[in-house]
């Protein structure tokens, strides 16, 4: 007599391998980030900007050590808030893509906030 799954069980089983698989593709072919491809590839920056937000790479670091990784960008003080914004380029899409830009806010010379915005 040999080990029997009952049908409920096999659709779960199927949906439980199914999401394992889709997390380990999503984990080999999500881009992380890069200094120098960051650098020398800026239309692609947009593949990167996920792993600097998630694992909050920039959280806490002065400005001095952000341009120092991730090069000169273009500063904006606004009501005595300063921000770094560096631009991320365009998906490639089929419908009409807006490009982003990823906003670095300072508070006390210090990160204290990650974001993509559009333009």
């Amino acid at each position: 007599m040999g080990f029997q799954l009952k049908r409920n069980d096999k659709i779960g089983l199927i949906f439980f391998i199914a999401f394992v698989l889709s997390m380990l593709l999503i984990y080999q072919f999500e881009e992380r980030f890069d200094q120098e491809r960051w650098r020398s590839q800026p239309r692609m920056r947009y593949k990167m900007a996920d792993d600097i937000i998630e694992k909050q790479l920039l959280i806490g670091k002065t400005k001095i050590a952000v341009i120092a990784l991730l090069g000169k960008s273009y500063a904006t003080t606004s009501l005595g808030q300063e921000f770094l914004v560096y631009r991320l380029g365009k998906p490639q899409s089929f419908s009409e893509s807006k490009s982003e830009q990823l906003l670095i806010v300072f508070k006390d010379q210090k990160v204290i906030k990650v974001s993509r915005i559009q333009d």
